[in-house]
C-alpha cells in the first residue's frame, strides 16, 4: 500500500469510529473490524496505537 492509501484508511477509520460512538449500527462495527484487519495485515500494528 502507498502512504496515501494508509492515510485514507486511517481517516476512514477515525470517521467511522466517531460515528459508531453515536450509534450502535452493526454494519459500522463490521466495517470498522474490516478496516482494522486490513491495516493489521498490511502493517503488522493495530490502529488503536494511532
Amino acid at each position: 500500500m502507498k502512504n496515501s492509501e494508509f492515510k485514507r484508511l486511517v481517516a476512514e477509520y477515525k470517521e467511522r469510529k466517531t460515528k459508531s460512538k453515536k450509534s450502535n449500527d452493526k454494519r459500522l462495527q463490521e466495517k470498522l473490524s474490516q478496516i482494522e484487519h486490513r491495516y493489521y495485515h498490511e502493517t503488522g500494528s493495530t490502529l488503536e496505537q494511532i
